[in-house]
């Protein structure tokens, strides 16, 4: 995004939770597109050094939370104004919120708090079944658990590089769910992950609720931190003691050593 004339820039780095190349990582920028923030406000978009195949068990919860912390420990010393991550897990929200002075944002909790807002009660709809420990890890941190009129999923495998690209028959499959939301009280509908922001325009479309997405949403609740001057509370977020930046870098750097050997060998075992 271009920089207006006079006006400081505003800088968010959003973390993206996979090793990604540029093609993948633009599928991720796309969320832009629904995100008409000012042209003072720059938003990069990093991925991981490394990173567990996919979010289904608490061995993968662990290793998000350290491959998100690595990615995103530099960000304010790199000159951003604030974090976001990209994934409803709100992976190393808490973590990052420790080691940074700068805004923090889970799309998960915001989308929730905002949700909360917007109606009595929201819904949250996902392509798959196994992501639903996130949504309940999440909502009982923050406390909205009884918010959640229900989770409901299409249980169509997802693909955290490709996105929705050739799911199209997903697009009926997750209104028909959002549908059962609201019948089963949702006044609201949240997106289980941000990987699905293709899908919200359609949902937006054809159903008599909001839809939210919580990627562009995140970006703006950034925006808006930065503009007031607030960020997280330190009597919630206290500093390590004896913080290990470098401990952590490293871990990452032998991680993405090791996942990289493997696509290796296996490229060459292949061919």
């Amino acid at each position: 995004m271009t920089e207006a004339a006079g006006s400081d820039p505003v800088r968010i780095l959003v973390l993206v939770p996979f090793p990604l190349d540029d093609q993948q990582l633009a599928l991720r920028a796309a969320q832009l597109d629904a995100a008409p923030l000012p042209e003072s406000v720059i938003v990069d978009f990093k991925p991981t050094k490394a990173a567990p195949a996919n979010y289904v068990s608490h061995h993968d919860y662990v290793l998000a939370d350290i491959s998100m912390l690595e990615s995103g420990l530099s960000a304010e010393a790199d000159g951003y104004d604030a974090v976001c991550i990209d994934t409803v897990s709100d992976s190393a929200v808490s973590a990052l919120r420790s080691m940074l002075d700068i805004p923090v944002i889970g799309p998960g909790r915001t989308q929730y708090a905002v949700a909360s807002m917007l109606g009595r009660q929201f819904g949250i709809v996902t392509m798959w079944r196994q992501w639903f420990p996130i949504y309940h890890r999440v909502l009982n941190e923050i406390g909205l658990a009884d918010r959640c009129a229900g989770i409901r999923s299409i249980d169509v495998a997802p693909n955290n590089r490709t996105l929705m690209a050739g799911k199209d028959h997903a697009l009926p499959l997750l209104l028909e769910a959002s549908q059962a939301l609201i019948d089963d009280g949702a006044d609201v509908i949240c997106l289980g992950s941000t990987t699905m922001h293709e899908a919200h325009q359609h949902l937006q479309d054809h159903l008599p609720v909001p839809v939210i997405n919580p990627g562009p949403l995140s970006y703006f609740v950034a925006e808006a931190l930065i503009a007031l001057g607030l960020t997280h509370s330190r009597r919630s977020f206290p500093r390590s003691l004896a913080p290990k930046p470098g401990m952590i870098t490293a871990m990452l750097d032998a991680a993405n050593r090791s996942e990289t050997a493997v696509v290796h060998t296996t490229t060459e075992t292949s061919s």
